[in-house]
């Protein structure tokens, strides 16, 4: 079994959980999370700032238009915003850079949505249990009619997909996982898991009192596409999983795993 850390309260309800709700970009397609990445750094290059990698990933599983007011609100980019404009950013402005990120995303996104090694499998064998598959996600709905149809086309489906704006506020309000719940039809909600590779998810599923599985390597956490990974001597690998997953038990993971792929040996191990 394939884990980095299992907190005894789970472990003690895992034969419990009835519905998982998997997160999309980094959690069971784009492996890396690269296409949201490359997108936020591409719309702000766009208004004369450059943006880290770092930068562009911290706020990740946020609704994308929070994305962007989050990464406005970092001081050094606030400080080159001012520095560029002569003023501090406003609502409008977060609107305007939203409006070239959605059609510039949807582009991306054709190149980024291949299922990651291992969910289908997994996903397979959870549904054989009989735990229902939903799903969440940052993206908006528009998004999303890109993204399903070519997972679907690799075998990935989930139950539901409740996207960013179909609720009031996106992660890390509960929201999303109360409407899943609700597609689902599973109650109370500590029959539902969470798995994602966000801090706001995982803030999200803790919030709606679901347990949070956190997912490290194939991730926004450590943020590599798969041969950059190969590429990572041992070492260097070891320390990068041991900070995400330390960054995600800090953000109250109840779980945290490498991959999807590892989810069934977690679970079915009760």
């Amino acid at each position: 079994m394939n884990y980095c850390h299992l907190d005894p309260s789970l472990q003690r309800h895992l034969k419990d959980i009835a519905a998982i709700l998997f997160d999309w970009a980094g959690t069971t397609i784009d492996f890396g999370s690269l296409a949201p990445v490359h997108v936020f750094k591409e719309v702000f290059r766009s208004v004369g700032i450059e943006v880290t990698e770092a930068e562009a990933r911290e706020p990740m599983g946020q609704a994308k238009i929070d994305h962007i007011r989050s990464m406005l609100a970092m001081p050094r980019i606030q400080s080159l915003w001012q520095q560029s404009y002569g003023r501090p950013s406003r609502d409008e402005d977060v609107e305007d850079i939203y409006a070239t990120f959605l059609p510039l995303q949807k582009q991306v996104l054709a190149n980024h949505s291949k299922v990651i090694p291992g969910v289908v499998e997994a996903i397979q064998t959870l549904r054989h249990r009989g735990i229902r598959i939903g799903s969440t996600t940052g993206y908006t709905r528009e998004l999303m009619d890109t993204v399903e149809p070519l997972a679907i086309e690799q075998g990935y489906q989930a139950d539901c997909v409740i996207c960013s704006d179909e609720v009031a506020k996106g992660r890390p309000a509960p929201w999303q996982n109360f409407r899943a719940a609700e597609s689902l039809g599973v109650f109370p909600m500590n029959r539902i898991a969470i798995v994602d590779d966000s801090i706001a998810g995982i803030h999200a599923g803790r919030n709606a009192g679901c347990w949070a599985i956190a997912v490290t390597v194939t991730g926004n956490a450590v943020g590599l596409a798969p041969d950059q990974l190969e590429r990572l001597d041992p070492q260097a690998k070891q320390r990068a999983i041991e900070s995400a997953t330390k960054k995600f038990i800090d953000a109250g993971a109840h779980a945290v795993i490498e991959s999807v792929a590892d989810l069934p040996g977690l679970l079915l191990s009760s």
